[in-house]
């Protein structure tokens, strides 16, 4: 394949994919402000992310077991083009429900995007490449948190907010048009039944799961329809381990749960990205509502990150040809570890420099971590399995960042109504006037001191659950001591 494919050009599409589905969730939330006064559906607007985020996890295995079967090149384009269609009719929505329905198609078609390109990748570069190339296509979601609250203001403000969701069609097309001309494969032959009783359950396990955690944001808590949530994932789950025990082609098959390493990088993979979440978004929250910075520049508190997340590819790269993937993660640990401690004791008066030296390290060590996670679950399995071992990796970063989202917000949240309680001059809506900094400026100058320091103690609280999430990362790489053979 590599004689024919042009390998440079088929990786700057590659690129281009990853950054335009990256860059999609920065700039919808910069823009949901205007779609919401536009379309009236403030009730809606949560959904408006998590069908996006709900259908894109659901796929995302199932593309990666299709591109094993029937080949990464056609299954590629037809996400893309799925993409794209959902791209366009976003756009063109009118209402909030319609609006919602394509952007779930938007997350069908974008599902394809990170586990087939990391498995394109380990098709074109020999192992002790596919590290770097794998941290640069990572970067991309740096990179798009950086210029994508930029580009979507400039958008909402010169054009409109439907164009937030037409610049993808452009994009798009574009990749296509250079993967449909630089990149070839040799022809899959299909060999088995396609395991649609599998697809089914975990669809079911994987919509009730990420669903029954999003219940934990709704105050107060509807318990019979969490347990209702609860006992659909555990029937479905049960019911998809059966069907994929007797599977004659199973779309998760269960003896990659039988390796070690596979199953405790990706367990880490989950781990650390939800982290991830939590560091990218409360700092954020950090540099505006304590720091009174303006939006754009606060965003650069996390620039260095996308920066040194190459360099950590790099080093993975060269030290997985020398380390076992244990003692690789471990290192990378050591990184997060260090800025997760920090972050958790950091005090109100932390000046941003600190956030950029934190930003740094961190940078490092996200890059060594996640990229040794996606290289090492290829290279565990046979080159006819990396495509559904790609998408699992992909699949258990989303969900440990899906799953995250609900529990730093019920943090969050919990934290700041503890802290109102205790200040009578204080509520939750001069809270949301502080995290904003358009409304921000319009607060008294004496309840000032008071909202800060009843965000910066939600936000010590969250920074906490955070560095639980990297002990137990450490914990579990522990477990993966070197096998006797």
């Amino acid at each position: 394949m590599q004689a024919r494919t042009n390998i440079k050009i088929t990786t700057i599409a590659l690129f281009i994919a990853t950054f335009m589905t990256a860059v999609e969730g920065t700039i919808v939330s910069t823009a949901m402000p205007t779609i919401v006064g536009d379309l009236h559906g403030v009730s809606l607007m949560n959904w408006v992310f998590s069908i996006f985020l709900l259908t894109n996890a659901i796929t995302t295995p199932i593309y990666g077991k299709l591109a094993d079967q029937l080949g990464r090149k056609k299954i590629f384009l037809a996400g893309v083009v799925v993409f794209i269609i959902g791209s366009l009719f976003s756009g063109l929505s009118n209402g909030m429900e319609t609006l919602i329905f394509w952007r779930a198609l938007q997350g069908i078609g974008a599902g394809v995007i990170m586990p087939v390109s990391f498995t394109i990748v380990a098709d074109m570069y020999p192992f002790e490449k596919r590290a770097q190339v794998i941290g640069i296509l990572g970067s991309a979601w740096g990179i798009a948190s950086i210029i994508g609250p930029l580009l979507g203001g400039f958008i909402v403000d010169s054009l409109s907010w439907h164009w937030i969701f037409f610049i993808n069609v452009p994009i798009g097309l574009l990749t296509i048009v250079l993967l449909a001309c630089f990149f070839y494969e040799q022809p899959h032959k299909k060999t088995q039944p396609l395991d649609v009783a599998g697809i089914i359950w975990l669809g079911i396990f994987l919509l009730a799961l990420m669903v029954g955690f999003q219940q934990l944001s709704n105050q107060p808590i509807n318990y019979l329809v969490l347990g209702s949530f609860l006992c659909v994932t555990i029937l479905s789950g049960f019911a998809f381990y059966l069907q994929e025990r007797h599977a004659s082609d199973p779309i998760i098959p269960i003896d990659l749960f039988h390796n070690r390493t596979f199953v405790i990088q990706n367990c880490i993979a989950a781990l650390i990205s939800g982290f991830i979440f939590g560091y990218e978004v409360y700092l954020s929250d950090w540099t505006q509502g304590i720091m009174g910075l303006k939006a754009t520049f606060a965003g650069f508190a996390v620039t260095p990150t996308s920066i040194l997340w190459m360099v950590g590819s790099f080093w993975s790269g060269k030290l997985l040809l020398k380390w076992r993937p244990q003692l690789v993660t471990g290192l990378s640990l050591i990184f997060i570890g260090f800025g997760a401690v920090s972050l958790a004791l950091l005090p109100i008066t932390t000046p941003l420099v600190i956030f950029w030296v934190l930003s740094t390290i961190m940078g490092i060590g996200f890059g060594m971590c996640i990229t040794t996670s996606s290289v090492t679950s290829q290279n565990e399995v046979s080159n006819e399995r990396i495509g559904v071992a790609s998408s699992f990796n992909t699949l258990s970063r989303t969900l440990g960042q899906t799953l995250m989202i609900s529990v730093f917000g019920i943090v969050l949240n919990q934290g700041m109504a503890n802290g109102i309680k205790q200040h009578s001059q204080a509520s939750l809506k001069l809270m949301d006037q502080l995290i904003n900094p358009r409304t921000a400026t319009t607060l008294p100058a004496s309840v000032l001191p008071t909202l800060r320091q009843i965000l910066y103690g939600a936000l010590h609280n969250v920074f906490l659950v955070a560095l639980l999430l990297v002990i137990a990362a450490v914990i579990v790489n522990f477990f993966d001591r070197k096998q006797i053979n």
